[in-house]
């Protein structure tokens, strides 16, 4: 059974969160603390396309160079990129280099506009309140929510979502509470 571990302070974190510096900072300030706006969402649901089949300590630390490639996630502007704009994303060491991806991200944007608000509540309408947080057995990567956000998400023709990238962002947003039990990030609501 995973427990949380004691970290640099004392506090007992998640133990991923203690196997890079870039991965501590992310735990316990951002990781599961909500985001409703869209395009914070946009950007999440960005990178954690990216992250399918990568590990996400390589898109962490690319974050500032997918933030400047894509216009700081403004769905708006990326929903605008062109041809020529590909061939520079291709071409950019700063972020991961995956034409699929890329395009993906640039045909989510698009569909992110069309949607406008509807894309925040689309996403926030699949919260879990009330599951106690996981005591380290529990190793969920999927769940009945994430398949259905993933099934609604798709019919409304956002590409590289599926299951598990629709739980990673449900962890990463804090539609789901994923810390350990004995973690001592505060609850995301009481």
């Amino acid at each position: 059974m995973i427990t949380a571990q004691p970290g640099p302070d004392g506090r007992l974190r998640c133990p991923w969160a203690l196997t890079a510096p870039e991965y501590l900072d992310y735990h316990d300030h951002e990781w599961g603390q909500p985001v409703t706006g869209v395009r914070g969402l946009y950007e999440r649901l960005s990178l954690e396309a990216f992250q399918s089949g990568l590990s996400w300590i390589t898109i962490l630390r690319k974050r500032d160079g997918f933030r400047r490639a894509f216009a700081g996630f403004d769905p708006e502007i990326v929903a605008r990129f062109d041809e020529t704009d590909v061939t520079r994303l291709m071409s950019d060491p700063a972020i991961v280099r995956n034409r699929a991806k890329i395009n993906a991200t640039i045909a989510n944007a698009e569909v992110v506009v069309d949607l406008g608000d509807r894309f925040a509540e689309m996403i926030w309408r699949y919260e879990v309140v009330g599951r106690p947080r996981p005591t380290g057995a529990d190793g969920r990567t999927t769940s009945p929510e994430s398949v259905a956000m993933a099934r609604e998400l798709k019919r409304a023709g956002i590409r590289f979502v599926g299951p598990t990238t629709a739980y990673a962002l449900m962890q990463a947003v804090g539609l789901v509470d994923d810390h350990l039990r004995d973690c001592w990030v505060p609850p995301i609501r009481s």
